[in-house]
């Protein structure tokens, strides 16, 4: 899959303030990632999703806000891969969770190894929602409980609460890419009770689960929320991450009038991960 890259730089050198606006706004579009470069921002979207229009109309209203100035390039998909496996570091979450490459060492000792083919599929567990999220499912008991990966990237946490010994697991994404490479990773992995499927909300169907897991971002959690609520069996927990802590209340005000409250919070450098029960 090919990608559209956009690079941002402010006008004036940026602070954190600054560059947290600019990603705030940019995430209204598409765009899967970002990272923050030495002068400013980068973002990054599937082509097919591309519209841009509708991202030139996003980027002058931050330019109104703060004044940048932007480039938009199109990364080959094969030449993305490349790029992205020789910048691919092993990870190791709360100590109990590593998580590595077919190329990296492995650790028996750990508590839980996942390999990851790293593959242009979020999930890798570098970025803060995903450490959040795996840090969180590291503090639940899953044995025998029915599980929804929702936007499952890479499939990692659907690996992980395999191999914590969850019942039934069930890995959603809309992104061909990422639906192969979830694929992928589950059978190496051996977690033979893991369905992975291409979709959205409607592949859910009238399955019931235990624990929702939503790491996606704060517009498409809004647009599916009620879905995910309509899918757990009572007493169930909803985890949510892909957003800012500054997108919490939102995020609680469309759970309320489900009666759904939040039970537990996560913070890192901006980002926010939650977990919602009844």
């Amino acid at each position: 899959m090919d990608y559209i890259e956009v690079n941002i730089v402010p006008e004036k050198a940026p602070d954190q303030e600054v560059l947290d606006t600019i990603i705030a706004l940019l995430s209204e579009q598409p765009f899967e990632s970002f990272a923050e470069t030495e002068n400013g921002v980068s973002a990054y979207m599937p082509q097919n999703l591309f519209v841009e229009k509708e991202v030139v109309e996003t980027l002058n209203s931050i330019r109104r806000l703060v004044g940048i100035k932007w480039e938009i390039n199109s990364i080959a998909g094969q030449n993305w891969n490349k790029t992205w496996e020789e910048n691919y570091r092993p990870v190791t979450i709360a100590g109990r969770c590593y998580i590595r490459a077919p190329f990296h060492s492995s650790l028996p000792e750990m508590e839980y190894e996942i390999l990851i083919e790293p593959k242009m599929s979020f999930g890798t567990a570098h970025h803060e929602t995903t450490s959040m999220m795996i840090e969180m499912l590291l503090d639940e008991d899953v044995k025998g409980k029915d599980v929804l990966d929702m936007g499952c990237g890479t499939g990692v946490l659907a690996i992980l609460a395999s191999k914590m010994g969850a019942g039934n697991i069930l890995a959603v994404d809309n992104d061909e890419w990422a639906y192969e490479n979830a694929l992928e990773n589950v059978a190496k992995n051996e977690c033979r009770n893991v369905m992975v499927k291409w979709g959205d909300e409607k592949a859910i169907g009238n399955q019931k689960f235990d624990l929702i897991l939503a790491n996606i971002n704060r517009n498409i959690l809004l647009l599916q929320l009620e879905h995910y609520i309509a899918a757990l069996n009572p007493g169930g927990k909803i985890f949510l991450s892909g957003f800012y802590e500054k997108d919490i209340p939102v995020l609680l005000d469309k759970a309320k009038p489900f009666h759904y409250h939040l039970i537990k919070k996560q913070t890192k450098n901006h980002w926010a991960a939650i977990a919602i029960s009844r």
